[in-house]
């Protein structure tokens, strides 16, 4: 029953649509999967009752046949067999002094048994019970029969007469207390069995309703864990989707199995990232169109100022020489920030076209530090490359990966402090076949809140050197773009105060292009 829930797709809207119309009518919510894995649970303890009740029924119907059939059927008989020991003493002492009174006593005591043993009769269910009473009344019959035969002869009767009426007498109360004593027996032997089946009937109930109730319990612990990972499972991924999203990660929708009741939550999760694709597609749009406008007309004023301070039209004056310096190196910073952002947008619209061929690190960055060597020896630092001996061979697009030393490595001399050190280092593993490259300065550090961001575009961390101008925020933006786009992966490990360390890993090659 876990298993109903709603397809929640992005884009796709036929798929969804005829999906969300199949599972419509199956689709339960959280408010009816929790009610319904109760009931479940509460019908599983119920049907384990009702076999603990149905167990206690059979033992109340065994207690109670034997206590109102043999234990009343015993002491029956036993006052059968007292009516018969009376009637026995009132024979004797009849016959010894022919007294009327003792002849009524038998006559009462016979009267006594016949009831008590008519009574008997009608209880009886056994056939075999019934029949050993039909012989004790047949043998209570032939014994009065044998009385009444003797009582009605004279008092003068020889001794020889009499020593056989009692030898057939006995005989037959002999008979008679045998067969009830085998009808007592017959009834305890019952009873055993009783109390036998009972004991166990209620060991193998116990075991059952204690296997029962494990099972329940085990039941009961399964579907709350579904129930709870059929919810949960959801709203984790919504919730990492949502981070996603916060760091700018617009473009695939959510396409998870969800409850109806997160179905508009979803949906709205997954409308808002596409609206935020394309207010960002829109952004890049604009800065692409906005710095591809600006380019040339950035380019003119570049050329014009440098033929001014080449003094092609006459002589400048010192003050003019100033100025037009100050607009030649703002226009050439403003080129290259609108370079580095058209190049960021043809990386994210994927039209950024890259030659791969085998490439000598070691000489690309030795083409970087001269670049920024006057920058260095400006603010007295100083610059360590510990790589190896021999040229490193890498797959990589020549002009794009200097682009990324060249902006690490500015980074690095902009944050370190006067008299610092920045180092950049190249470690080839042979066994993997990647080398890992690291450029590290002993600058202010990087807080930990804006390391998870810093790579992003335009974003600027807190943490500030001492007279540092601010920069575009694009430099690292553009890095992770070309190193990813070599099959790299780039990372940053900071500690503020302790400086930063920047490292990225490319693939190593040999001259000619063999991996």
């Amino acid at each position: 029953m876990y298993g109903f829930a709603y397809i929640v797709a992005g884009d796709s809207s036929t798929t969804t649509t005829l999906i969300s119309k199949r599972l419509s009518v199956a689709g339960l919510s959280i408010f009816w999967r929790l009610v319904l894995s109760s009931l479940v649970i509460i019908a599983v303890m119920v049907g384990v009752n009702l076999y603990a009740l149905l167990q206690l029924r059979q033992l109340t119907v065994l207690s109670t046949e034997m206590v109102s059939l043999h234990y009343p059927a015993i002491e029956t008989t036993k006052r059968l067999l007292t009516s018969l020991y009376s009637q026995i003493q009132s024979e004797k002492k009849y016959f010894a002094v022919r007294d009327a009174t003792f002849l009524h006593n038998f006559h009462e005591e016979a009267e006594e048994f016949t009831r008590l043993l008519r009574t008997l009769l009608t209880q009886e269910t056994s056939t075999q019970g019934q029949q050993l009473l039909k012989d004790t009344e047949r043998l209570q019959k032939e014994r009065l029969a044998l009385f009444t035969s003797e009582a009605e002869q004279t008092a003068n009767a020889s001794k020889e007469v009499l020593a056989v009426y009692e030898n057939r007498r006995d005989a037959l109360t002999d008979r008679m207390i045998s067969t009830l004593q085998g009808y007592i027996g017959l009834h305890e032997a019952r009873i055993s069995v009783g109390v036998s089946q009972s004991r166990a009937s209620s060991a193998r109930a116990e075991a059952v309703t204690e296997q029962l109730a494990l099972v329940a319990l085990l039941f009961g612990l399964g579907l709350a864990g579904i129930a709870s990972y059929s919810i949960l499972r959801p709203l984790r991924r919504l919730q990492s989707h949502i981070k996603e999203i916060g760091q700018g990660n617009f473009g695939t929708p959510l396409q998870i199995v969800a409850p109806s009741d997160l179905r508009e939550l979803v949906d709205t999760v997954n409308w808002v990232g596409k609206k935020l694709q394309q207010l960002d597609d829109m952004k890049s749009e604009f800065l692409a169109h906005v710095s591809h406008e600006l380019r040339t007309p950035m380019a003119s004023i570049q050329e014009g100022t440098q033929l001014l301070l080449d003094e092609i039209p006459g002589p400048l004056t010192q003050e003019q020489r100033t100025t037009l310096r100050i607009m030649s190196d703002s226009s050439r910073r403003l080129i290259h920030l609108i370079s580095t952002i058209l190049d960021l947008s043809k990386m994210e619209a994927g039209m950024m076209e890259y030659r791969i061929v085998a490439t000598d690190l070691k000489r690309v960055a030795e083409i970087s530090i001269n670049k920024v060597r006057l920058l260095a020896d400006a603010k007295h630092i100083q610059l360590l490359m510990e790589v190896p001996s021999d040229r490193v061979w890498v797959k990589a697009d020549f002009a794009r990966i200097e682009q990324v030393l060249d902006n690490l490595l500015s980074n690095a001399l902009k944050f370190s402090p006067e008299g610092g050190v920045v180092k950049l280092l190249m470690e080839p593993d042979l066994n993997t076949g990647v080398l890992l490259v690291t450029v590290a300065d002993g600058g202010p550090g990087i807080a930990a809140e804006d390391l998870p961001h810093i790579f992003e575009r335009f974003y600027q961390g807190r943490t500030k050197g001492k007279h540092v101008s601010p920069g575009s925020g694009l430099g690292l933006a553009l890095a992770k773009k070309v190193v990813e786009a070599h099959g790299g992966r780039i990372w940053i490990e900071s500690e503020v105060g302790k400086g930063t360390t920047v490292r990225f890993t490319l693939r190593l090659t040999k001259p000619g292009g063999a991996t």
